[in-house]
Order: structure tokens, then C-alpha cells, then sequence
């Protein structure tokens, strides 16, 4: 706990680091049309360090497609409680930028799946210190163009205060061993639009601040069965339309799920994810800061694909309009654009279309 709160003195008396604001900004841009790798932060798979699930086709292919960025969750907090050898998670990791590098993609280390909430941010703080100051010390000397660390994906319902004190801490702890590193911060409720809206961004300038947007969840994470009950009901097409809209499922009776049910004939449009965007961009520009769409998606097991495909080329223009880059959730996992294993033949036209893939003739 000593440790901590003295990460908390150092990072309210730290002045600012010489960093270029346009350089940020432009790293940012330069984190568009990326996508995110799911692996090695599926806590659920027993042999998940036992290969390498990403090879060197994988690279080409998302190359051929346009992508030009990488998004990496590791599971960090998963490798130590059960006494993982941190070194071979570095391999892994190691390996995949080495591809990064062969193939020309921007890569960020996502810290993924811990243990932070309002009762454990004290203790649980000073081990995500322990694990960034690895990393850290390892790739101080990678371009930091190249290289991004993310410091905690979607950090939980908790007090917005600790969620920064802890963020606070940690980033002091990076930038004094690598003050170049461009990091990547959201906000607590889960990297929520709403509650980045409500904060103000932090003292230190070589910071991309992002968020994660499934709006409407209703639709986009139809029958995702760890999410329960709420979203039980599935065929919700999108935009919405009267004529094949679903019953609402008996299971989602009496919970949030029935609201968004009837909210849905609102929210279920491209105007409705403009507006949403928009509280984003909206708070970036009063800041003047640097903003990242870090996932986008759709659970790909029930919603229909013309309908996916529709919804991914509405977030995916209207971030364009909007100069957000995006980045989208994700490359071969439960929400993957392909039908069946990735390849080009496995990708629908549609889905073509919604990431503006066109085919070399």
C-alpha cells in the first residue's frame, strides 16, 4: 500500500513530458483500421501458451485486407496467479512483433482480464506496476512509433476517483523508465463513452484515450451467453426493422435487456451511432486530445451477417468521418468478420464492403 500511494505522490507532482502533441495525434491515426488478435487472453483455453495461434498467414491475410494496426490482450494477471512463467509469455509476444515488424503493423500491448475494483485497486495496483516495469524495461528501446502499451482493458464499474489514482500510479511507473512510450487509457465502466465524457484527461501528454463502442448492445451482443439474460432475445436485425423485429425473449423479462428491447426502435440506426460518437468526439475536441476507438464489433453467432456487415460500415464511416481510428474486436475469435477460418474465400461480400476491402484483379 506504501508503494502505491507513493506512485500517487510522484504522479501528482510529475510535470508534463516533452512530448510533441501532434506527434500523438498522429500516432493515433496511425492506429486505424486495426484489429484486435483474441489469444492470449482467452483465460478459458487450458493449452493457451502451448503454440503459437497466430502464424505468418494470419499476418499476410490481415496485410492483404487492409489492416494496419495490431491489438494485443494478454492475460497477464491469469499468467501470474497461476504461476506462468512471465518469460514465455514474452515469447509469445515477442513473436508477434516480430511479424508487426515483418509486415509493416503498429502493435499494442493490451494488459487484459485482472482483478481491479473498488476494494482491490490498493493491492492490485503495485502488481500491474510489477508487470508493466517487465515490459517496460524489456522493449524501452523499441521505436515507440511502432510500439503502444495499453494499460488495463475496461477497467470495472468502479469509483472513476480510484480507477484514476490507479492509472495515475501506473503511468508514472512507465514513463520513468520509458518516457517515450505512447500509452493507451480508458475509463472505468468498462472503457465507457459515457464515462470518458465525464472525466478530464490527465497531466501527462503522451497519452491516446479510448473507449470501446457496442452501441447498441442489444444488438450486438444478441445471445452472448456471459453477458445472461438481458440480451437472450436474437434475430435483431440492423437498422431496425418493424417487419422481422423478434419477440422479446421470456428470459429477458424484468431485466435491462426488456428496456433496450423497447429502445431499440430509437436506437437501432446509423443516426443513433452517430449521436453516440459524437459525446466522444464532442470531448476530445473540447480537450484537444488524442481518442481511439479500441473495440468494435459484433457477437457473430446470432446476428444475422447482412446485418453485421451493416453495422460495421456504420461505426467503421462514421468513425472515418469523424477522424476517430478504429480498431475492431476481433480477427478469429466468437466475433470474427469470416465465415469459417480466415481467409479471403471465407470473407462475405458484404463484410468486404463494411472494411472497405476491394480485390486486386
Amino acid at each position: 500500500m506504501l508503494m502505491l500511494l507513493t506512485s500517487f505522490t510522484i504522479a501528482k507532482s510529475n510535470p508534463q513530458l516533452p512530448v510533441s502533441h501532434a506527434d500523438v495525434f498522429k500516432k493515433a491515426q496511425s492506429l486505424d483500421n486495426g484489429v484486435s488478435i483474441s489469444w492470449l487472453e482467452q483465460t478459458w483455453n487450458n493449452d493457451i501458451l502451448d503454440k503459437s495461434a497466430i502464424k505468418a498467414f494470419d499476418f499476410r491475410l490481415l496485410k492483404q485486407l487492409g489492416f494496419k494496426s495490431i491489438r494485443l490482450p494478454v492475460a497477464f494477471e491469469y499468467f501470474q496467479t497461476n504461476d506462468i512463467s512471465v518469460q514465455k509469455v514474452l515469447k509469445h509476444i515477442d513473436e508477434i512483433f516480430r511479424f508487426c515488424k515483418l509486415y509493416g503493423f503498429k502493435l499494442i500491448i493490451c494488459y487484459h482480464s485482472g482483478n481491479l475494483n473498488d476494494n482491490s485497486y490498493l493491492a492490485e495496483t503495485p502488481k500491474i506496476i510489477d508487470q508493466w516495469t517487465v515490459l517496460s524495461k524489456k522493449y524501452a528501446h523499441k521505436n515507440a512509433d511502432n510500439l503502444f502499451f495499453e494499460l488495463y482493458n475496461e477497467p470495472p464499474h468502479m469509483d472513476p476517483q480510484k480507477w484514476r489514482e490507479a492509472a495515475d500510479a501506473i503511468v508514472t511507473a512507465i514513463h520513468k523508465i520509458d518516457k517515450n512510450r505512447t500509452l493507451i487509457i480508458g475509463a472505468s465502466n468498462f472503457n465507457s463513452i459515457y464515462e470518458l465524457s465525464r472525466s478530464v484527461p490527465m497531466r501527462d501528454d503522451n497519452i491516446i484515450y479510448t473507449f470501446h463502442f457496442y452501441e447498441p448492445f442489444f444488438f450486438t451482443h444478441q445471445g452472448a451467453d456471459w453477458v445472461g439474460d438481458q440480451v437472450a432475445t436474437t434475430g435483431v436485425p440492423f437498422p431496425y426493422n418493424e417487419e422481422n423485429f423478434p419477440s422479446l425473449n421470456p428470459r429477458a423479462k424484468n431485466t435491462w435487456g426488456e428496456t433496450n428491447y423497447y429502445q431499440y426502435r430509437r436506437d437501432g440506426n446509423e443516426q443513433s451511432v452517430r449521436d453516440k460518437l459524437k459525446i466522444v468526439k464532442n470531448w476530445a475536441l473540447k480537450y484537444d486530445v488524442a481518442v481511439l476507438c479500441g473495440e468494435y464489433g459484433v457477437y457473430n453467432r446470432y446476428a444475422g451477417l447482412d446485418s453485421r456487415c451493416r453495422y460495421i460500415k456504420a461505426v467503421r464511416r462514421t468513425l472515418k468521418a469523424m477522424n476517430i481510428p478504429g480498431i475492431l474486436w476481433d480477427y478469429n475469435s466468437n466475433f470474427s468478420i469470416f465465415n469459417g477460418e480466415p481467409s479471403v474465400h471465407n470473407l462475405p461480400d458484404c463484410m468486404k464492403d463494411a472494411i472497405g476491402f476491394t480485390p486486386k484483379k
